[in-house]
């Protein structure tokens, strides 16, 4: 279900299950890790994730589950949030494609991304509430922060899910393409990353992080950036970026 290939410094990991939306059941989470395990070892300096079909991801496979006995925390708690963590601190800049249904788990797996670019066709929002159950994967998090309160409980209590454009006019996700486009300015944008300097990538990516996650003031953030900087001095793309700049040629980055 879950195909990796690796090629030109990028890794693309596909969910490959259309026949059920690339829903997600326990094995596939279990692949899922394996492959941005795979892809780490390989050294890759980007990530390209996408779904195979009519939709991204449309969350959890409960074709098989009985409410009754259902080990709830053992699925969310004990695989898909290792997973989404993993994702969030792959040594790499990560991009998606959003397109379809991008729901519940599969929402997380966007969320778990560095950039998501997303089809005209995608669906996102909560669609529990015709399950009796609530958003997860980070869900609350995003919406409340980008949506604020009235409009993420209006998505919950309703059902209604966004269109690919109003995600991204609502300041969800990075940009919205028609559908025959959508995949390739992904691997487009992934291949340009993998030639750049991914090093100082991830020194935005982990400043980012410490931003959303500590609440950092303005002035702790600037402190940050200001080492992050001084220790980018020591690399070989810093050096080589100052070197073409002054040499009026484009740089030609390693990554270190």
């Amino acid at each position: 279900m879950i195909d990796l290939t690796l090629a030109d410094d990028v890794a693309t990991i596909v969910l490959n299950a259309p026949a059920k939306l690339n829903a997600l059941d326990e094995q596939a989470l279990a692949e899922l890790d394996a492959a941005y395990v795979k892809a780490e070892a390989a050294g890759v300096r980007a990530l390209v994730l996408r779904g195979e079909g009519r939709a991204f991801c449309a969350g959890r496979d409960i074709s098989g589950v009985d409410p009754r006995d259902d080990d709830v925390m053992g699925y969310l708690g004990g695989l898909v949030t290792p997973l989404l963590q993993r994702m969030s601190l792959f040594p790499a800049p990560t991009f998606a494609v959003a397109h379809g249904a991008c729901l519940g788990v599969g929402l997380g797996l966007l969320i778990a991304t560095d950039v998501v670019y997303v089809a005209e066709s995608a669906k996102v929002g909560s669609p529990f509430a015709a399950l009796g159950a609530t958003l997860d994967s980070g869900g609350h998090a995003l919406f409340l922060d980008r949506l604020g309160a009235h409009k993420t409980l209006d998505l919950i209590y309703t059902g209604r899910l966004m269109s690919g454009a109003e995600a991204v006019t609502s300041g969800l996700f990075s940009r919205v393409f028609p559908d025959d486009e959508v995949a390739q300015a992904t691997a487009d944008a992934a291949a340009t990353a993998a030639r750049g300097a991914t090093a100082a990538f991830l020194a935005s990516k982990e400043l980012i992080a410490r931003i959303r996650d500590e609440r950092l003031t303005l002035w702790d953030a600037v402190g940050i950036e200001n080492a992050a900087q001084a220790a980018l001095c020591d690399t070989d793309d810093y050096r080589e970026g100052f070197a073409a700049f002054q040499e009026k040629r484009k740089p030609e980055f390693r990554g270190r």
